[in-house]
């Protein structure tokens, strides 16, 4: 299933959208899970001009992983 948010925003605000189109996704199509999710943004300057992500060595950053959100001790435990 294919999720899209169009137009340039901040990154609060798609993160915003998303939060939205999740929910209207669970709540219109019975979807509750996933096995995973990938999110490709285009970053730009907040002018329209494309920009290229970089580490402190100058390279190029164009992927970034993980596992989930952090989850704590007491969720562990059940608390």
């Amino acid at each position: 299933m294919q999720l899209k948010v169009h137009g340039e925003m901040s990154l609060a605000e798609i993160r915003k959208a998303l939060v939205e189109l999740l929910h209207e996704v669970e709540a219109s199509y019975a979807v509750s899970h996933s096995f995973g999710a990938t999110l490709y943004i285009n970053p730009t300057n907040g002018f329209g001009d494309r920009v290229t992500p970089r580490d402190e060595a100058g390279g190029e950053i164009k992927k970034v992983n993980c596992r989930g959100p952090y989850r704590s001790a007491a969720d562990g435990y059940g608390l």
